[in-house]
């Protein structure tokens, strides 16, 4: 079955700050692929990112947090950024805010033009 993918405003904006356009491009190319079996791609998250499933994108150094929403078929992108553990710009750190604050909104746009 094939899914709908929407990247959330804050993601996208995390995306839009990648300065390297390759890396931007393979991105937004791998985030295509989860229209297909997001569920069987990358691992599920836990505690506070539970339902969140992430994963590794631009030679392992990104990472990209979505959710999987079965009932409407879609996958929503709710960050992308590169992992920094113990740092307070890690990516998962901000998605846990995000999370918190449930993503303020979705665009539909899933490849820069």
């Amino acid at each position: 079955m094939k899914y709908s993918v929407r990247i959330s405003k804050e993601a996208l904006k995390q995306l839009e700050d990648i300065t390297d356009h390759r890396i931007r491009q393979g991105i937004f190319d791998r985030i295509k692929e989860l229209a297909n079996d997001p569920d069987k791609q990358g691992k599920p998250l836990k505690n506070e990112l539970a339902g969140l499933r992430s994963i590794r994108v631009a030679n392992q150094r990104f990472r990209v947090i979505y959710e999987v929403q079965k009932e409407q078929v879609i996958v929503i992108v709710v960050a992308v950024g590169i992992r920094k553990e113990g740092d307070k710009s890690d990516i998962y750190r901000k998605a846990a805010l995000l999370i918190r604050t449930r993503y303020r909104g979705t665009s539909n746009r899933s490849r820069r033009k």
